[in-house]
């Protein structure tokens, strides 16, 4: 009877650790047979260095494995827990272990969580070559790694691990561990337990124990989508609202509908919802899409933008995906221009780079006698007074006179505006 069998208390994930190279599934350019941290481990001969990867991707097992395969005394932290005391004492260890022809190896798991003056904390170690620091990170190290720190240890990135690897490392896992082998298993839905998981080694194996323990008492267990989904109840969603996930996504929703493609830009929303991103922060930007992107090709967009995150705000999950849908739908089926961002940005370089001239004195307010006689607001004139409420004037500084910033597009009712502005500066570039 499965119910007999005696249930550990270390996890699945890690009582199959891989110990050896050998045993280790995927990332075959850095474990290859000329990847670079082969030929660290074979010829012992380690530097600091960082792993950036997805869960689940082995980061954790490959710190082991060196520590298991070469001469030195290994420490590992957890940047969640640790800080610069625990930083200081391995230090302290190491200089100790230097002075005696011992190297000392310091793992950090997840050290995008490390604040900079405890990441400041390695520097002087890690440049002498008193610690051989071994990062493991989700985060772009670009964005979550001091540069001081970048500049002294190597960046290695690892791939998520592909359904082959996954499907081999559940397949050993069921013919090597003690406990599922005392386990009458029929048989597992790979796929659907590798998809549920999202591609996370760790999160795949503990589920698949989890089915398991929950099952012990049937006459033979077989781990299917329904067993699956009675333990996890949802599908474990790639998603990190703070971290590097987060901008990936939001970049893809944006370019998509950017790009007009409502489909693309649906999936990515559901994304973003389905991993618990807050709607507002998605309702901010779609505003500024609308005028960013779309602009006067169709300004009821960013009308449209402003009542969704009025209405997200008021309503709330689960009903707001409906307001963000229609907004996203709406946004990405537009005639595009980004003809208005365009512009403030030449406006803006032309004042920060170029001098600063004087207000034309017909421009100026005069609401004192001492401004009048001035000449200030002196030869204005009033467009209202006018035909068609338009006349002829400058205004801009005599030195930027036929200087243009907004150049109008062809696209929706930009069009039009185009058309109106030649008719009323024919002069300027690209409105004729």
């Amino acid at each position: 009877m499965t119910g007999k069998a005696n249930i550990p208390n270390v996890p699945l994930a890690e009582r199959v650790r891989p110990e050896s190279l050998f045993s280790f599934r995927g990332q075959e350019k850095l474990i290859g047979k000329n990847g670079p941290i082969r030929k660290m481990i074979e010829n012992d001969k380690l530097s600091s260095f960082i792993l950036w990867g997805p869960p689940g991707s082995g980061k954790t097992t490959l710190a082991k494995i060196i520590s298991l395969h070469t001469s030195s005394e290994f420490y590992q932290l957890n940047a969640v827990s640790a800080g610069v005391k625990e930083v200081r004492n391995i230090i302290s260890i190491a200089k100790n272990n230097l002075e005696h022809f011992k190297r000392t190896i310091l793992f950090i798991d997840e050290i995008h969580r490390f604040n900079k003056s405890q990441q400041d904390a390695l520097l002087a170690a890690v440049e002498s070559g008193e610690i051989i620091l071994i990062g493991a990170t989700t985060e772009n190290p670009s964005f979550e790694v001091i540069p001081p720190l970048r500049s002294r240890a190597r960046i290695y990135i690892l791939e998520e691990l592909s359904d082959i690897d996954l499907k081999q490392i559940i397949n050993e896992a069921l013919t090597e561990d003690e406990f599922l082998k005392q386990c009458d298993i029929s048989g597992v839905d790979s796929d659907y337990l590798i998809h549920i998981s999202g591609g996370d080694a760790r999160i795949m194996l503990n589920t698949l124990e989890s089915v398991v323990v929950t099952n012990l008492q049937a006459e033979s267990i077989y781990v299917s989508k329904e067993n699956i989904e009675e333990v996890l109840q949802h599908k474990n969603i790639l998603y990190d609202k703070a971290g590097e996930e987060h901008y990936n996504v939001i970049s893809a929703f944006i370019k998509s509908i950017r790009g007009s493609d409502p489909d693309a830009a649906l999936y990515w929303l559901a994304r973003m919802l389905e991993g618990g991103e807050d709607p507002l922060f998605i309702a901010r930007r779609l505003i500024i899409l609308a005028s960013e992107d779309i602009g006067n090709a169709s300004p009821n967009g960013l009308v449209l933008a402003e009542a969704a995150f009025s209405a997200v705000d008021k309503i709330g999950m689960p009903e707001a995906r409906i307001i963000l849908a229609q907004c996203v739908t709406y946004l990405a089926s537009q005639p595009k221009s980004n003809a208005s961002y365009v512009a403030i940005d030449k406006a803006i370089s032309e004042v920060r780079s170029g001098k600063l001239f004087p207000v034309p004195l017909h421009l100026r307010n005069a609401p004192t006698k001492l401004t009048k006689n001035a000449g200030y607001g002196k030869d204005y004139k009033y467009p209202h007074e006018f035909e068609n409420n338009f006349i002829s004037q400058k205004y801009l500084p005599e030195e930027l006179s036929g200087s243009q910033y907004y150049f109008p597009t062809e696209s929706g009712q930009e069009k039009f505006i185009k058309e109106r502005l030649a008719q009323y500066w024919p002069n300027r570039l690209n409105v004729k």
